[in-house]
């Protein structure tokens, strides 16, 4: 039934927790329009995976 390793992913969760919060506040406060304040959002959702397309992309992997 497994390896007997239980994987706590609370740590991962909070920090992509804050860091949705803090792309959230800084894309609301430079949006100009309620459409782009529901980009802002968007975009708070996909940020890690932007940031980790960027750094293997800069990594050349």
């Amino acid at each position: 039934m497994g390896s007997g390793f239980k994987k706590n992913a609370s740590s991962e969760s909070a920090i992509y927790g804050i860091g949705f919060i803090g792309a959230l506040i800084y894309f609301i406060q430079h949006a100009t329009s309620f459409g782009m304040g529901v980009l802002g959002f968007l975009k708070a959702l996909v940020w890690p995976a932007v940031l980790v397309y960027k750094l293997l992309e800069f990594l050349k992997m």
